[in-house]
């Protein structure tokens, strides 16, 4: 039987097409509306697309998901529904998965951007890499010596760090071409001394940057770290901004990166209207004003041959894995083996407006489906991992003892359903003491980083209503400010549930460096989902 393909942060499918590099301006046409799947952080081409619908007549409706669950509403068929085009970094990871293929049309390259590594100045000038060429060997030595910290994008949900593990994965284990599953299933010391050196992880690109800009500039209360892996044109864009304390120096690896491409992509089930409005949109934005513009504005390369851009360095491109089964053995392999591993205390709401199925039940379905429940494409990699340090703390009027599972590294199932077995115990009744069980998830962490120090630690709050006892949100705030220095890189993400006060988990999150995620309209589970990304 073959096994469910686990659908990395590399997006969207088949083979990229092309449009012409000249030729006379489109004028605009009979007036259409494109509905596009896309990433989100396709929004600062928000100008460029402005003028564009003045030019072609043809405006662009861009509704941002996860690269994750885009990939996987365009394979099942989902994204036909309501959307037209997909727009995403990459269209490499479907083009393995034949069930895609017949989903998508016309491809169009319109800018690419590297992933590659950026550096805080002075870091990169006491490690010798100014001005020289660096090797992925060289940087991951540096990492496993503690010569820096970095932060990156989780894999399973953000095509720049899946691109990163490719990239550093094929060069290290010195492959000429594309990755083996044997090769992919390596753990390598190179690897794991590599990853050993993450102190930042985020769901998207967009948040890890924002993350960044936070604790370099003091605005967040978490610990610095010595750099970013993203996307050339972000790292770029965060010098550009002048909102850092020391620029990035960028470091373009001599043995190759991975880089984002962004086709532009029609569905095969779109109108002749839409698809008329795609040809008439991507004409235009391949002109060469256009392509200056957007390499200006969004510091991502022209796709145009012979446009001039800024200068951003050459790089050389390592090959892509040619097979689904590499791609679920790498992810295997970083979250299980190589990843620093993670630690989360749930904080959750048991109080009696908790009371239902759509409530209690809802949240014991959606720790089981963390647990292995949901055989989704999308859950596969957002599961309890190996390694993985979980703790239950449910509350009400007080806080419940909590209960602590740590994941076996290569027998996950057992620890899983001792997870899912505590969260079917769950009952609703009581109270909502929020802010005393933030406190005492606090000094729960306190404890666990004490004896175990070297783990990416978060607590996640879900509640569905206001604190009804107990500390109110002054007091937190007291507790936040008088937090000890290890616990000040452990943010709180709050997830919008029922009646929750938006406002206040919204201060919470702002407080601990943390989030906040709205399940008031979507579904509890898939909220829980995307919290993984960033835990």
């Amino acid at each position: 039987m073959r096994r469910p393909v686990a659908l990395a942060a590399v997006v969207l499918a088949l083979v990229t097409g092309c449009g012409g590099a000249g030729g006379p301006e489109p004028g605009p046409g009979a007036p259409v509306t494109l509905r596009v799947l896309a990433g989100s952080e396709l929004a600062d081409l928000a100008p460029v697309l402005e003028e564009a619908a003045a030019a072609t007549g043809v405006r662009v409706e861009l509704d941002p998901v996860g690269t994750l669950d885009g990939a996987e509403a365009v394979a099942s068929g989902a994204a036909e529904a309501d959307h037209d085009a997909i727009w995403f970094s990459s269209n490499r990871y479907l083009a393995l998965r034949p069930e895609a293929q017949s989903r998508l049309g016309t491809a169009t390259d319109i800018m690419s951007s590297p992933v590659v590594l950026g550096l805080r100045r002075s870091v990169a000038e006491r490690l010798g890499w100014v001005d020289r060429p660096v090797t992925w060997a060289e940087i991951a030595a540096a990492a496993g010596a503690g010569g820096f910290t970095y932060g990156m994008t989780d894999p399973s949900a953000s095509n720049s760090g899946f691109s990163a593990v490719v990239a550093v994965a094929t060069a290290l284990v010195g492959a000429g071409s594309a990755l083996t599953v044997a090769q992919a299933e390596s753990t390598a010391p190179g690897l794991r001394d590599f990853f050993a050196a993450q102190r930042l992880a985020a769901g998207s690109s967009g948040f890890l940057q924002d993350a960044y800009v936070r604790r370099a500039t003091g605005a967040d209360p978490g610990e610095p770290v010595d750099g970013l892996i993203n996307y050339e044109s972000v790292l770029l864009a965060m010098n550009a901004s002048g909102a850092l304390p020391e620029p990035l120096e960028l470091i373009r690896p001599a043995d190759g990166v991975v880089t984002a491409e962004y086709p532009f992509t029609v569905l095969a089930s779109a109108s002749e209207q839409a698809r008329d409005g795609y040809r008439r949109l991507t004409e235009h934005l391949r002109t060469p004003d256009v392509q200056r513009a957007i390499a200006e504005r969004t510091h991502r390369r022209p796709a145009v041959p012979g446009v001039a851009a800024p200068p951003s360095g050459t790089v050389v491109e390592l090959p892509f894995p040619a097979e689904a089964d590499v791609v679920d053995a790498l992810l295997a392999t970083y979250f299980d083996k190589l990843r620093r591993p993670s630690r989360t205390i749930y904080v959750l709401d048991t109080s009696g407006s908790m009371e239902g199925d759509e409530r209690i039940g809802a949240l014991r379905r959606s720790l089981a489906g963390l647990a292995g429940a949901d055989p989704s494409l999308t859950a596969q990699f957002r599961r309890f991992r190996g390694r993985e340090e979980v703790t239950l703390l449910p509350f009400a009027t007080v806080p419940a003892p909590p209960r602590t599972f740590t994941v076996a590294e290569d027998d996950a199932g057992p620890d899983r359903q001792r997870i899912a077995d505590a969260g079917a115990t769950l009952r609703p009744g009581g109270d909502t003491a929020i802010y005393e069980s933030l406190e005492a998830a606090y000094r729960i962490a306190a404890e666990q980083i004490a004896a175990d120090p070297d783990r990416f630690t978060s607590i996640v709050l879900m509640t569905d209503g206001e604190n009804t006892t107990g500390a109110d949100l002054g007091a937190f705030r007291s507790f936040v400010a008088s937090r000890s220095a290890v616990l000040r890189s452990v943010p709180v993400f709050c997830v919008l549930f029922g009646e929750t006060d938006a406002d206040e988990m919204t201060e919470v999150a702002r407080l601990t460096g943390g989030r906040t995620f709205d399940a008031r309209t979507s579904d509890l589970a898939d909220v829980f989902q995307e919290i993984r990304g960033y835990v």
